[in-house]
């Protein structure tokens, strides 16, 4: 059923792939409105000392291809202080960011509609920049990502402050849970060339009918099994996410680490805890630098488009969902990168990752080789 509009995704983002920031569409009720769009076709290669990654019976290789974002987006800018932007993800057929931005002046901004809730670094960054192919285990098990709510934020010239409420996704059948989001940022050293990031969060939110579930897949996004999973609660009242994160940037390297923890509220069995976290390094080969806005790292353009930029990266990160008799498992990996920004609109990727994790006492001890092809404009 997805195929018609992803075929047609595909087809508007190679028309318009010249165009390195989007396509300027003109004026439309006082706001300069352009059209952007990515690109993600993603290939994955497993070897398990177990069963298949997706679950069936084989020799434990197995691999997956297909588009992993086809996202479509109009973006508006006024002059009176009002943007906003209307995304869609036809790969996944789900709602992307929804909402309008009011300027407030000094530093104050209202914002309202769909967007990614304030808990998270490596979650707040864009996808189209990711370090490496699939996030961190932490971010994919315990971020939140996008939710309809309202927020305000204040950003001073080395500190920032975010705080949310919200409810539901905008996607028919998606996530719901009203609650409330916090983080707070700041940056110690903030010259050219140098960034010394330190942030703190906090989100707490309602569950979906009383049910709650945990699980992560094995540094593949499309991979159809989860190493590591808690299975279903019935009796989940709460949930409450604390992260701390980190970056450090010096020309062309960039050091990142985040530790992020959840509780869940039981309302019969024993309240559940579940932490993670990880530590990254990138280096930019060609030299280029980082840039730094609204407490979030920044890729930067290859200098010599013709050449390219080259990044080589290396991830360590864990996660744990083992607590009070729940056999969520855990799960270690170790991946390395590389990384080709050509132009102004292609970026190819290329991980490996080692994967050591147990759950319930049974080990398995994957390898993942990931390529992604990428077109942005």
């Amino acid at each position: 059923m997805k195929s018609t509009p992803s075929l047609l995704a595909v087809a508007l983002l190679i028309a318009a792939a010249p165009a390195a920031h989007g396509f300027e569409l003109g004026e439309f009720a006082g706001s300069q409105v352009s059209f952007e769009g990515l690109l993600q076709s993603d290939h994955y290669w497993y070897d398990t000392d177990r069963a298949l990654l997706d679950g069936d019976p084989g020799d434990g290789h197995d691999s997956d291809h297909g588009i992993r974002r086809a996202e479509l987006v109009l973006k508006g800018k006024g002059s009176n202080g009002l943007d906003w932007v209307v995304g869609y993800d036809v790969e996944a057929e789900s709602w992307l960011d929804v909402n309008a931005g009011f300027d407030l002046g000094g530093g104050h901004q209202l914002r309202v509609g769909q967007f990614k809730q304030p808990s998270g670094l490596e979650e707040l960054s864009s996808a189209k920049n990711n370090d490496f192919i699939s996030k961190a285990a932490a971010t994919n098990a315990f971020a939140l990502s996008r939710r309809l709510g309202a927020s305000y934020g204040y950003a001073g010239n080395d500190w920032s402050v975010t705080a949310s409420a919200f409810g539901r996704h905008l996607t028919s059948g998606g996530a719901h849970g009203a609650g409330h989001a916090i983080r707070g940022t700041w940056a110690p050293i903030n010259t050219n060339g140098q960034v010394l990031h330190l942030g703190l969060s906090y989100l707490n939110h309602d569950t979906d009918a009383d049910q709650w579930r945990l699980r992560v897949r094995p540094q593949a996004d499309m991979a159809g099994d989860r190493l590591v999973d808690t299975g279903s609660f019935h009796d989940a009242d709460r949930v409450g996410t604390t992260g701390v994160e980190a970056f450090w940037t010096r020309g062309p390297l960039k050091l990142q680490g985040e530790y992020l923890q959840s509780r869940v509220d039981r309302m019969a069995g024993a309240d559940y805890q579940a932490d993670g976290g990880y530590l990254s390094a990138l280096y930019n080969l060609s030299g280029e630098g980082w840039s730094y806005r609204n407490g979030v790292p920044g890729t930067a353009s290859p200098a010599d488009p013709a050449r390219g930029m080259w990044q080589l990266g290396l991830r360590l990160d864990r996660v744990d969902l083992d607590d009070t008799g729940v056999d969520g498992g855990r799960m270690d990996a170790a991946t390395l990168g590389v990384n080709w920004y050509w132009r102004q609109n292609f970026k190819l990727a290329l991980n490996w990752s080692s994967i050591d994790s147990e759950r319930a006492g049974i080990p398995d001890d994957p390898s993942v080789v990931a390529v992604r092809a990428q077109m942005h404009w």
